[in-house]
């Protein structure tokens, strides 16, 4: 590899260390997310449907939950790939578990987030 190719950052696969960097860059951004969702949590547990729905009404609540769910299953699908990459050996298996990994975590946030933003414009 040349110095300049190490320099941009571009190993033998020429994609760089994009990957690493975003895994990383979701894994900061989930412990303060996580860390305030879970004392939230503490704080709502034993209140009824309706609390909860209040709370989780409120923007900035809905916001953060919304940024939690995103951040979530990227670093969900970033990490998957890798587990994926390494240990699953054949084409057709690799491809087809990378289409589900990505697929899934897509649907299943969009789920998330569809869910957070109902109760956030309903009440």
């Amino acid at each position: 590899m040349s110095r300049l190719a190490r320099a941009r950052g571009l190993g033998a696969a020429k994609e760089g260390v994009q990957h690493w960097w975003l895994q990383r860059l979701t894994a900061i951004a989930l412990v303060p997310l996580l860390l305030w969702f879970t004392a939230s949590l503490a704080q709502l547990a034993g209140a009824e449907q309706a609390a909860v729905t209040a709370w989780l009404a409120r923007p900035l609540v809905a916001v953060l939950v919304v940024l939690l769910l995103f951040a979530t299953f990227a670093h969900l699908k970033l990490g998957l790939e890798v587990v994926i990459e390494d240990y699953v050996h054949g084409t057709f298996a690799k491809h087809a578990a990378l289409l589900l990994v990505g697929y899934g975590c897509i649907l299943l946030g969009a789920i998330g987030i569809f869910s957070v933003l109902k109760i956030a414009f309903q009440g």
